[in-house]
């Protein structure tokens, strides 16, 4: 049985050149879902990847307490399906190299990027939107998505994140967005920790009005 007191977040993070306009907001933001979380109940893991047409795993499910502070460097084109499809796929094979007793109980992949894919050559969408739900339904796992200058939810679902748990943000409100998914992320593990049933909580109407109102 997997530890139900465990929390794996695998998060991908676009660091394309769009992002350095707005590369102080996401730094912070950053910075401060982890402290939020490190408040949050029960043990927590983090995994860091970012991407731009090259994918780089920064640490591989650190403990919430050692992870160092963001550092971001824009640069080069978006190639988000190809890391979806890079970060996903490792980080399932890791856990099922894991004693059973030691696989996290709760694994959650957010996804932040500014922009709309335009450099991936392996994976293709119907292929991405598969390993999405397949992961969702199959494994629990839960998907967050923001994205900012496209409308997140149907690019959301086109990748196989469910509606309410995807998300548009203005470009001035990508720290906002990293803090409405620390909250929903430190709900969830709370709730998952007296019941192993709960859901993940989806965007409010009211996080998702703030969120577009640059």
């Amino acid at each position: 049985m997997s530890n139900p007191n465990l929390t794996l977040i695998a998060f991908l993070l676009d660091r394309s050149g769009s992002m350095q306009s707005i590369k102080s907001d996401v730094v912070g933001g950053f910075d401060a879902f982890l402290t939020e979380q490190r408040a949050g109940d029960g043990d927590c893991l983090v995994t860091l990847a970012q991407f731009d047409n090259e994918y780089e795993v920064v640490y591989r499910a650190k403990p919430l307490a050692e992870v160092p502070p963001l550092v971001l460097n824009p640069r080069n084109s978006t190639a988000l399906l190809d890391s979806m499809g890079k970060l996903i796929t490792d980080t399932a094979a890791e856990i099922d190299a894991l004693d059973e007793d030691d696989k996290p109980g709760t694994v959650i992949v957010a996804i932040m990027t500014d922009g709309m894919e335009n450099s991936s050559r392996e994976w293709r969408r119907p292929d991405i939107k598969a390993l999405v739900e397949q992961q969702t339904n199959e494994f629990g796992w839960q998907f967050l998505y923001m994205g900012a200058d496209q409308d997140a939810v149907e690019v959301g679902k086109d990748l196989g994140v469910r509606a309410e748990q995807a998300v548009t943000y203005a470009r001035g409100k990508s720290r906002e967005a990293m803090m409405a998914v620390s909250g929903n992320v430190r709900a969830y593990r709370t709730a998952k920790l007296e019941d192993s049933l709960a859901a993940m909580p989806g965007f409010s109407d009211e996080q998702r009005s703030e969120l577009a109102e640059d």
